[in-house]
């Protein structure tokens, strides 16, 4: 999509801070950090949100939350806990509309979010 945000990242025409790629997905740190670690994990192919995934997107959404718990994993912050958030729609504060993973850790997480 050629004005997305996301898909621009993914092409190489806005810089990331990127600490994963594959042919299907990539992760980057968030340029505004809600915690010590915070990074997005995207599907190259774009889908705008999870309100407007189907079943052809299952395996695809499961590797970015693996991929999550990954890099959670390698980065030390599994032990002490994580936590992964993916918004669907303007209500629930996506801003940006490219289905995207936010892996936060690094500090104790509030309950119930936002």
């Amino acid at each position: 999509m050629s004005d997305c945000l996301f898909c621009k990242i993914c092409e190489g025409q806005i810089p990331a801070a990127i600490t994963f790629r594959d042919e299907e997905v990539v992760a980057f740190k968030d340029i505004n950090p809600k915690a010590p670690f915070h990074q997005l994990v995207i599907p190259i192919r774009h889908v705008s949100s999870l309100a407007t995934a189907d079943a052809k997107d299952a395996a695809l959404l499961g590797k970015l939350m693996l991929l999550g718990a990954r890099l959670a994993r390698e980065s030390g912050q599994a032990d002490g806990g994580f936590r992964v958030v993916m918004n669907a729609g303007a209500d629930a504060g996506q801003t940006v509309l490219h289905v995207h993973l936010h892996v936060l850790a690094g500090r104790v997480l509030g309950w119930p979010p936002g």
